[in-house]
């Protein structure tokens, strides 16, 4: 059952952007909540809502706060969009029609490489590093479930459509809130290269990522149907790997276990990125590609975007981000070798 909570708006930060911060009184504490404006609407002091308490009440690090479900005062007046029949988040509290991207015609081979991560903090790391790489040429975000579904939450994604770093953002599956919305993620990827002429797609989930500590439990576990959907269309696929020097769980130090599970599973060989002096685990079989490539640190840390990850700086697991960064320089080799 879901914990939802009815309570007050106490403050309401003014925003243009689609997720509203916001102050909450339930029964009679003042927490951390956020609107989802494109949902729900946006809310004023002083305007009954209800709130999902579940995970700030759980203490996730990604979640620490509330999520209006509804707003009571202004918000039970919503019309949908026009034309749209496509269920998102369908047979829930929250389903919502779109419009969806997917067209009548399929599109093969795409010739375009496909850069697939595990975690939203790589996002930016192989965002910047292709553009250095690969000036000019594009570059579009496909957000996959296994972290968080809204695309409006991430802070990310508008500061690297604001820099030129990505070319368009489309949510798939359950994700919701993109510049376009597919039913599945090969339908986004499909649209991304065949529709909107991306030069090379990333796909990945949003803030945060779902975990259990088991091997097949995770978010992570996404990328295995992301990288089969890229080469299902013809798309090389690039495992941009996620590794650690800083993180305190041994499962993800090096070569975090959610990449090695999904390296040894997926059906056909894939690229893999990594940076030239990471110590590797030893790689059972070579049906994988595994190219090693120099990254910038530096320069990255300079540039203001993201360098935090699982609450870490740069400097406190600098392999993470090297590996993303490589990621970025290997996508556009790929690019560029076609």
């Amino acid at each position: 059952m879901l914990k939802l909570r009815r309570g007050k708006v106490t403050t309401a930060e003014e925003t243009h952007e689609p997720m509203q911060r916001l102050e909450v009184e339930v029964d009679g504490e003042r927490r951390s909540a956020r609107a989802d404006v494109g949902l729900v609407g946006a809310a004023e002091v002083g305007d009954e809502v209800v709130v999902n308490v579940e995970a700030r009440d759980l203490g996730l690090g990604s979640g620490g706060f509330d999520i209006v479900h509804v707003n009571l005062t202004r918000g039970l007046s919503g019309e949908g969009v026009p034309g749209a029949h496509v269920m998102k988040l369908n047979y829930t509290s929250m389903q919502h029609a779109v419009l969806q991207v997917e067209g009548p015609d399929l599109l093969q081979p795409l010739d375009h490489p496909v850069a697939v991560i595990f975690l939203h903090g790589q996002l930016a790391p192989v965002a910047w590093a292709f553009a250095q790489a690969a000036p000019g040429r594009s570059l579009g975000y496909v957000q996959t479930a296994g972290g968080a579904l809204t695309g409006h939450l991430s802070h990310t994604v508008r500061e690297l459509r604001a820099r030129g770093l990505l070319a368009g953002h489309i949510t798939a599956g359950p994700a919701f809130g993109g510049d376009g919305e597919a039913i599945s993620t090969v339908g986004a990827i499909h649209h991304a290269i065949g529709e909107l002429e991306f030069d090379a797609v990333v796909c990945g989930p949003g803030p945060g990522v779902l975990g259990s500590g088991s091997a097949l439990g995770h978010g992570g576990m996404e990328a295995l149907d992301s990288v089969h959907g890229a080469l299902a269309l013809g798309a090389p696929a690039l495992v941009v790997a996620r590794m650690s020097s800083g993180d305190p769980r041994e499962r993800h130090r090096g070569l975090s276990h959610h990449a090695a599970t999904v390296l040894s599973l997926v059906l056909d060989r894939v690229v893999v990125a990594a940076p030239e002096h990471a110590e590797l685990p030893p790689i059972p079989d070579d049906r994988h590609d595994w190219r090693r490539t120099g990254v910038d640190l530096e320069g990255y840390g300079a540039t203001g975007l993201p360098r935090r990850t699982m609450g870490r700086d740069l400097d406190e697991d600098p392999l993470f981000f090297a590996a993303a960064l490589a990621g970025g320089n290997v996508l556009a080799d790929m690019l560029s070798s076609r």
